[in-house]
């Protein structure tokens, strides 16, 4: 692939998806394929097809999936079992929707207490948790910038992708301000091209889910 030096450093960021609930095995191939021959930092794909990816891959690319997703309002029963099978399965990253009723509620202790339950699930594994951030107002989003800090996520990611908005560099930028420093940042969802990926990067972005910029 023809990529510059920048493109690639880019690209090594990546956690090449596809998440379309019709997507078939032929295109989960192509993806792993795809990125491995770029470098990405992962694959992320359905829950459905995880031990297929991880087979596909052999160990040379982290699979990632989703939990809750898209709209997190599964108990946490739920999400910590579907978690816990996606790990059983080979996922070495999780990415799971916060409750956003719970975020609405203000119920703060629930949602603690969720990420917590999660956090335990996801031993060994990274976990990045979706806080959806065009459905949260400021100080909501500040508020998940402390919960998800105080859990110990290893990342705290800005959208799935399938709602009314995705990522934006306003979004990333108050997400690295307000979550501790081991907090990692990943911006998701609208990201078009190599300008977009350069832009979320530079307000923080450690991570970005899309797949646009694999040639």
């Amino acid at each position: 692939m023809n990529y510059t030096e920048e493109e690639k450093k880019i690209v090594s960021k990546v956690d090449h998806t596809l998440l379309r609930i019709t997507s078939t095995s032929e295109e989960i191939r192509a993806l792993c394929e795809a990125a491995l021959e770029a470098g990405t930092a992962s694959v992320c794909i359905p829950p459905c097809y995880v031990e297929e990816a991880v087979k596909i891959l052999q160990g040379k690319l982290p699979v990632c999936t989703v939990i809750g997703f898209p709209n997190g309002y599964n108990t946490t029963a739920v999400k910590v079992f579907e978690a816990k099978e996606a790990i059983r399965q080979g996922a070495a990253e999780i990415d799971m929707v916060v409750n956003l009723c719970d975020v609405k509620n203000k119920n703060y202790d629930r949602i603690f207490m969720e990420l917590m339950a999660m956090r335990e699930a996801c031993e060994g594994v990274i976990l990045k948790v979706i806080i959806e951030t065009c459905q949260l107002d400021r100080d909501e989003k500040i508020k998940m910038c402390e919960l998800v800090s105080k859990a110990k996520a290893d990342f705290i990611k800005t959208s799935t992708g399938f709602s009314t908005g995705g990522a934006t560099v306003e979004d990333v930028r108050l997400l690295r301000e307000y979550s501790a420093p081991e907090v990692k940042v990943k911006a998701a969802g609208g990201i078009k091209d190599f300008s977009d990926a350069k832009a979320m990067i530079e307000a923080g972005a450690d991570r970005l889910g899309t797949s646009r910029l694999v040639k």
